[in-house]
Formats: C-alpha cells, sequence, structure tokens
C-alpha cells in the first residue's frame, strides 16, 4: 500500500503506521466477506484477502490483460457459473413478499414491515447476519415473527430458535407469537428455580416447541440447558446489552451454536471503535475475532481513525436496517413535547440552601483540586431536593404522619402536578409518569391515593407476572386505569403503552436517550392521539442545566452520527468543572430570595408559557455550531449578529457582572445569618445533608441476598439467617469499619463491637441453607408495595374490622388473602420499621392504640 511507502513523510509513529495497516487489511477482509457473502461464493480462505477470487469487472493483477476485456473469463468458466447459479436458482429461490404473508393470523403487515420481511429473507438467503434497528414502535417484534414464521411455511425450518429478550418485555413477545403467528410454537424459560426445573424436564428437553423465549437472566442461570441445542436462529433483543463483550451475558451468547444471528435495537448506532467492533465480531466472528488486537490498533490517536469509522460503517450497511417514524409510519400522530418550568416551595428553597452551604467551600473552589465524588454527591442532594423534600428523613411533619395537602404544597413539581392532572383526566387522556427514584414513585403513589387517581406502578422490583398483569389491564378496552407510573430505566425498554396519550418526564435522565425510550412507550403502532409530552423542570437549579446538557449532548451526537465520525467516550463522562457549573447555577438566586417560587396561576398559563421556553429552546440549538456544541456552550448570535447568550436577563449579562463583582469566578455569595427557631431534623437528615464527608462508606452485602420486605412478615428467625450471612461475607473479603474521627468514644465503642461481630461470624451451615431456603416461602411473598398501601388506606378509610370493604379495595386479593394478612398484620406490626406513621394514620379508626403508638 501507498502509506508503507511514504510513511516517514506522514510524520506518523511506526507503531500508527503498523496499526493503520493492520485495520486497513482488517477492513479490507470485512469488505471481500460481505461481497462474498452477497454475491455466494464459497467462504474458502479469509486469512489472506489476495486468496479470495475477484470478481469480473474488478481489476486484478491476474488478468490476462487489462486492455483484453474480452478475455478475462474463459468460456469454460463462464459456463461452469452460469451452470452453478442455474441449479442455485432452481432450487433456493428467493420468495418476495408484496403483501401480508398468509401466515401472519393477527391482521395486516404494514408496508415497511414487509419490506423489512424481505431484507431478513434476503440475509437469511446469503447466510447473513445482521442488526434490525429501526425506531422503536415500528414493529420489530413482528417482523422478527414473521420471519421465523416464514423459515416454518417456506423454508421447512421450524426451529429451534432462541428469542433472549429484557425481563420486563418477555411475556409481551409470547402474546405477540400467539397473536400473529400462532402455528409457531412458542415457550418460555422464567420463573424461579422450581418452576425452571418443571418447564425444562417437561416441556424445553422433550423438543415440542420452535421457539424458546428467555430473559438475559435466565441465560447466564440455564446455560447449560440452552446450550443443549443447535438453534437455527439466535435473535437478541435490546442488543445494545452486548455492547460490552466482556461482559457475562456477551460471552455466553457467543457460546451458544446458531446457523444465524439477529439484533434487535431501536437505539442509534454509536460510533466508538470498540462498539462497533462488538457488533462487527457478533455478526462476522470469522473476520472480527480478537478484540485486543482491534484495540492495540487504536492505542494512539490517529488523523484516520474517522476514515476507517466510515469504512467500518460501509462494511455494515449491508446488514443493518434502520427506518424512523417519521419517513415510513405516515399514519402515526406526532409526538409534541413541552418543558414546563416550575418553582422551589419555601420548604424546598431552605433545603437547598443548607445543601450548598453544607460545602460552600468546595462550590466556591477553583483549580483542579476539587473532589469529584464530593460534587456529584452534592449535585444527587440537589436533585432529591428539586424533586421533594421528603426524600430526606426528617422533612415530613409528623408524627402523626398524614396524606394531607402538605404533600402537595411542600414540593414545587407536585403542585403542578396537582394542576395538571385533573385537566388531563377531564380531556380523556391517559398517562405514562416516569420517574428515576423509586423513592419518589412512593411518594407519587401516596399522592395518587390520596386524590384518588387508580394508578399501576412498574419499576425494577417489580416481579414478572405483576408486570404483565398490569400492563395487559392498563392496555384493556374500557380500563378505568388512569395512569401508569414506571421507572424511567426499568420501564423504558420494550413495553407497549400505547393506549396512552400523554407522558410526563417527572425527573430527567442523564443520558438523553433515556427519556426517548420512555416516550416511546407510547409514540408507537398503535396510537391514534397527538402524544404529548411534558417534562418538568424546576428553575433557576441544577436541572435546568442537566436539560441543557443533554439536549445539547443529543444534537452533537446526532450530528456526529449522521456524518459517520467518531462520538468520543469522554463526551459521554461529567467532567469536574461541569457538576460546578450545575451546582453553581442559580444558587446566588437561590440565596437572595426567601419565599417560594411557585407562582398559583391556571394551568392553562402555565403551559403556554412552558410551550413559548421550549420553543425558544429549540431556535437556540438550531444555531448553535459544532464547536457550541462540543463546548456545551449555549452562547450564539441574535438575529442581529449580537452576542446571545442564557446568561443574559433583562438587558445585563449576569456572567460578566458575576466576574466582576467577583474574586473568583464562580463565587457564590452565602445568605446572611438569621437567628430563627431552631428547625428540628432527626440524626439521619444531619448526615444526609454531609454529603461532602463521605467518611462510612456503606458496608458490602452478599451480591445475591434475597429482597425481603418489613410488610412481608417473614418469620424473624429469617432475619437472624440473613444477619449471620451477611457478617460471614464481610468477614470472606476481609472487611474492616472505617474509623470516624467525628464519632467519640461510644461510636468508637460500637465500631470495634461491630467489627468483632465481624471477625468471629462463620458461614452458614448446609442446615442453616436449607432453613434459610424454607423460610424464604414462609412470608406473604405475594404482597407488594403497591399492595401493602393499599392495605393501609383501605383500613383508613373503614376501620380494621370491615374485612369485607377491605378486600375490595385491595386489588388483585381475594377476600381469604386479605384475611390472612390482616391477622398477621395486626398481631406483628410492631415490626415495621414505619410503624409509627402507619398507627398514626390508623389512629381516628382503631379502638385501642395508645400502646402501639408508644412503640
Amino acid at each position: 500500500m501507498e502509506s508503507n511507502n511514504n510513511s516517514s513523510s506522514t510524520g506518523q509513529p511506526d507503531n500508527v503506521q503498523g496499526a493503520l495497516r493492520k485495520l486497513d487489511l482488517l477492513v479490507e477482509k470485512a469488505e471481500l466477506y460481505s461481497k462474498i457473502k452477497y454475491t455466494g461464493a464459497g467462504l474458502k480462505d479469509l486469512s489472506s484477502p489476495s486468496k479470495i477470487k475477484p470478481e469480473a469487472g474488478i481489476n486484478s493483477p491476474t488478468s490476462s490483460s487489462v486492455a483484453d476485456h474480452r478475455h478475462r473469463r474463459t468460456e469454460k468458466e463462464e459456463d461452469e457459473e452460469l451452470l452453478t447459479e442455474t441449479k442455485l436458482g432452481a432450487t433456493t429461490a428467493i420468495q418476495r413478499f408484496e403483501a401480508s404473508p398468509w401466515y401472519v393470523k393477527g391482521g395486516e403487515m404494514r408496508d415497511y414491515q414487509i419490506r423489512g420481511l424481505n431484507w431478513m429473507i434476503q440475509l437469511h438467503h446469503n447466510n447473513i447476519n445482521g442488526i434490525l434497528a429501526d425506531e422503536m414502535g415500528l414493529g420489530k417484534t413482528l417482523q422478527t415473527i414473521s420471519m421465523l414464521g416464514y423459515l416454518k411455511h417456506y423454508r421447512h425450518k421450524p426451529g429451534p430458535h432462541i428469542i433472549i429478550v429484557p425481563k420486563s418485555t418477555l411475556s409481551n413477545w409470547m402474546n405477540e407469537f400467539a397473536r400473529w403467528v400462532p402455528s409457531l410454537r412458542a415457550v418460555s424459560l422464567i420463573g424461579n428455580q422450581d418452576e425452571r426445573n418443571q418447564k425444562i424436564q417437561d416441556e424445553i428437553l422433550k423438543r415440542d416447541w420452535d421457539v424458546l423465549v428467555t430473559s438475559y437472566e435466565m441465560c447466564i442461570k440455564e446455560k447449560t440447558v440452552i446450550r443443549k441445542f443447535n438453534y437455527v436462529y439466535l435473535v437478541i433483543d435490546e442488543a445494545h446489552r452486548i455492547k460490552n463483550e466482556k461482559s457475562k451475558l456477551s460471552e455466553i451468547v457467543r457460546d451458544f451454536r446458531s446457523q444465524n444471528r439477529l439484533l434487535i435495537t431501536g437505539t442509534p448506532l454509536q460510533n466508538n471503535l470498540h462498539e462497533l467492533w462488538a457488533l462487527l465480531n457478533f455478526l462476522m466472528p470469522e473476520v472480527f475475532a480478537s478484540s485486543d488486537m482491534f484495540d492495540d490498533m487504536f492505542k494512539t490517536d490517529t488523523a484516520h481513525e474517522e476514515s476507517f469509522v466510515q469504512r467500518l460503517h460501509a462494511v455494515l450497511k449491508p446488514f443493518l436496517l434502520r427506518r424512523i417514524k417519521a419517513d415510513v409510519e405516515k399514519r402515526l400522530p406526532p409526538k409534541k413535547e413541552c418543558k414546563i418550568y416550575i418553582g422551589l416551595s419555601k420548604m424546598q428553597r431552605e433545603l437547598y440552601t443548607k445543601i450548598l452551604m453544607k460545602d460552600i467551600d468546595l462550590v466556591n473552589s477553583v483549580g483542579n483540586k476539587v473532589d469529584r465524588v464530593r460534587l456529584l454527591n452534592i449535585l444527587m442532594q440537589l436533585r432529591k431536593c428539586c424533586n421533594h423534600p421528603y426524600l430526606f428523613d426528617g422533612m415530613e411533619p409528623g408524627p402523626p404522619y398524614t396524606t394531607d395537602y402538605h404533600l402537595v404544597d411542600n414540593c414545587g413539581k407536585l403542585m403542578l402536578l396537582d394542576k395538571l392532572l385533573p385537566k388531563l383526566k377531564e380531556q380523556g387522556s391517559r398517562v405514562l409518569l416516569f420517574s428515576q427514584m423509586t423513592r419518589m414513585m412512593d411518594i407519587l403513589e401516596d399522592y395518587c391515593l390520596w386524590r384518588g387517581h387508580e394508578y399501576f406502578r412498574l419499576d425494577g422490583s417489580t416481579p414478572h407476572e405483576e408486570r404483565q398483569v398490569s400492563i395487559d389491564e392498563f392496555n384493556r378496552p374500557g380500563s378505568t386505569k388512569f395512569l401508569f407510573m414506571l421507572s424511567t430505566r426499568a420501564g423504558g425498554l420494550g413495553i407497549n403503552l400505547a393506549t396512552a396519550d400523554v407522558v410526563i418526564i417527572y425527573d430527567s435522565d442523564w443520558n438523553p436517550q433515556v427519556d426517548l425510550q420512555a416516550m416511546d412507550r407510547a409514540h408507537r403502532i398503535g396510537q391514534t392521539k397527538t402524544v404529548r409530552v411534558f417534562r418538568l423542570i424546576t428553575e433557576h437549579t441544577v436541572e435546568e442545566r442537566i436539560i441543557m446538557r443533554a439536549e445539547m449532548k443529543l444534537k452533537l451526537d446526532n450530528l456526529v452520527i449522521q456524518q459517520g465520525r467518531l462520538v468520543e467516550q469522554k463526551s459521554n463522562q461529567l467532567q469536574k468543572g461541569d457538576v460546578l457549573d450545575m451546582i453553581r447555577h442559580g444558587a446566588n438566586y437561590i440565596f437572595r430570595s426567601k419565599d417560594s417560587d411557585f407562582k398559583d396561576e391556571d394551568i392553562d398559563i402555565i403551559l403556554a408559557r412552558g410551550e413559548q421556553k421550549t420553543a425558544e429552546m429549540n431556535e437556540k440549538l438550531a444555531k448553535l455550531g459544532e464547536s457550541n456544541l462540543r463546548a456545551l456552550k449555549f452562547d450564539t448570535a441574535d438575529e442581529n449578529g449580537a452576542p446571545s447568550s442564557v446568561y443574559i436577563y433583562e438587558g445585563e449579562d449576569y456572567r460578566e457582572k458575576q466576574s466582576r463583582t467577583s474574586l473568583l469566578e464562580g463565587w457564590i455569595e452565602p445568605p446572611k445569618r438569621e437567628r430563627k427557631a431552631n428547625y428540628a431534623v432527626d440524626a439521619y437528615f444531619r448526615e444526609a445533608l454531609r454529603v461532602s464527608e463521605p467518611k462510612a462508606p456503606k458496608p458490602p452485602r452478599p451480591p445475591k441476598q434475597p429482597n425481603v420486605q418489613d410488610f412481608q412478615f417473614f418469620p424473624p428467625r429469617l432475619f437472624e439467617l440473613l444477619d449471620k450471612e451477611i457478617y460471614a461475607f464481610r468477614k470472606s473479603i476481609g472487611y474492616k469499619i472505617p474509623r470516624n474521627p467525628d464519632a467519640g468514644p461510644d461510636g468508637e465503642r460500637d465500631r470495634l463491637e461491630e467489627q468483632a461481630r465481624i471477625d468471629e461470624a462463620e458461614p452458614l451451615t448446609e442446615e442453616e441453607i436449607a432453613e434459610k431456603e424454607e423460610l424464604l416461602t414462609q412470608g406473604f411473598t405475594n404482597w407488594s408495595k403497591r399492595d401493602f398501601q393499599q392495605f393501609i388506606k383501605a383500613n383508613e378509610k373503614h376501620g380494621r374490622d370491615d374485612l369485607e370493604a377491605i378486600s375490595m379495595d385491595v386489588e388483585g386479593k381475594t377476600p381469604d388473602e386479605v384475611k390472612r394478612y390482616a391477622r398477621v398484620f395486626w398481631t406483628r406490626c410492631n415490626e415495621l420499621q414505619d410503624v409509627d406513621k402507619h398507627m398514626a394514620q390508623l389512629a381516628p379508626h382503631l379502638r385501642i392504640v395508645s400502646h402501639l403508638l408508644l412503640v
């Protein structure tokens, strides 16, 4: 190659030139692999690209004469090739569908879905693996199922196939098989150990099925059983889970034997080199076999990397199909986003100020000696404050604890939600409410119960069976459920909730793609209304900067991806300067104000102002160039060419003013100290605010301990065994409790006693392990937090003795189940951690509660 002859003139080090030569050969090999696959030639030897015979029309050193076009190939060679093609064509004609296939029973496939099916048939005909990367909501599940139906009915390949999916979507996959192609016999592998063993013996090992559908977790737990079969197709849904080829899941699925592989993903392909290699390795392991070799090529940055990324994309192109809704689904109503800016309540403002004041020296620091972990802790505490002050222990008034107006009045976002939800219900809309914090979802549950909003909840701890029951009931025609509450991460993957037409993002994720996935739970095929997205943002706080950064990051990534260039890995990480800038944002405004910022306005006025600010922000984003986006700066020019910035307000540049009036850039002036009544908070809350000094990290716990809740009333002996297991685990890893210099003599004595328990711990015996497993079956394992809260609310409403009325209010539980639970609850309620709060709620309806309140 030319680079070999003029390496000295490039100024590149020898190791860089060597890396470029290696990658050039690797990409050349992949291009030839792709070409051979599509032309049907045999893949005899890929060790050297020169050993693969070039096609007609490609210049080759073995051609008899460059000018002798008629004699590049002999008559005999051409006759043999034509004869081979004729034989292949007679036996392997490609089926192409112009309409929905007859074996698809649940309805008619759309035009672009039929084109997707034909594309997969073409891949299979040429024995090529592929990536179906249509935007979320375009029916990738249906297209995949129709492809497996084609193999059964046209190629006589009923299976076995395996589909590996997120746990939250497994039931949906099973339902889609039954709905669209019922002739395919699908079986799921999910459940506890006993259920799995039963299904393995009764169904899976007997091979009385066509498709095995299982989850990522089950692949790891049941890999021995899954490896017993040679699969026709291995399909992985939400394929970004295998981008890290060193993860346990990636290593296991690469060992499964299959003739073909299909990856399904709804997120756009990110352009970092290692991620590209992971996908190429899964699709073409014969070519991209060594990640170490690939990584070695890029230990040095080079100006040539982007050209190679473009070539890798060219290699991937035949294997990848991506369509977006705006291009193919003309009938899908649009999605409209509105950012609603909300002020802080008085309690939130005081709390926000306290959090900043705890570490004002750190917030006002300059230079590189700032502790990033401490900054991230402050940022986390400020985000919690923006969501709701009751996320901090000690902030909720009580005891007695009541669900009342204070829940709304002390939080700006809930004040807005309390205005917005009744309007949406009046309009006949149904709502998906997303939050990142499960404890915030607990507060939202209390609010929904108090206001009488019928709802479902789904988060990472929701059992698989309960997830699907909730989704099916919410989507059922005539369902009375108004709201579905989901955690952004657990509820953002592969769930179809198109019966809702409003999405509320209570708190935004760092990664804008996660929020987009959440929105697409409603904005997908089957949606008949315009989807309205309301994103709640607290003004003059870190949330404004988080949103701004996410929007700019999304625009930058899209710009880079469209141009086929590298996405810098560093741009995905929060740098110390970014965190400090977010924390400082609006701090002076917070310090200067005293009362609530929330304006008691009509909801229509608030929404109109939100639409205006959203349009202004989108207009500014549209004007930003790549240099601004990379620096994450919102500075632009107005229509007259004058500089414009988010720091300019009412004609004054507050950033310039701050730099003039402060000795240090970014200096935040603390508020003046005022004498005021003592504001009592408990010890836990005071410690929670000390985010700058994480002197006592959380002690380690065994990785596989069961998730047991106090309201499930397991036998007390179980907790003794679990504690013993924890102490033994800490001893096994040599854990030492760190000293706390502020603890004093009593704290040091407690530390030594706790350390002695660890040092003297013994692992569970075989008898104790068996006892633990037995005890785990003796609690109310099928009672969720939602069931418990409904039980408490029903007791508060009807009194403890009216069990018939109580059982009617606890959804999904029979009267006998509620009666059994009630007997245990009133016998063992003193074991609950929040017994004071619950008893205070129930006090008006109890005959004798005074002794319980003293517990």
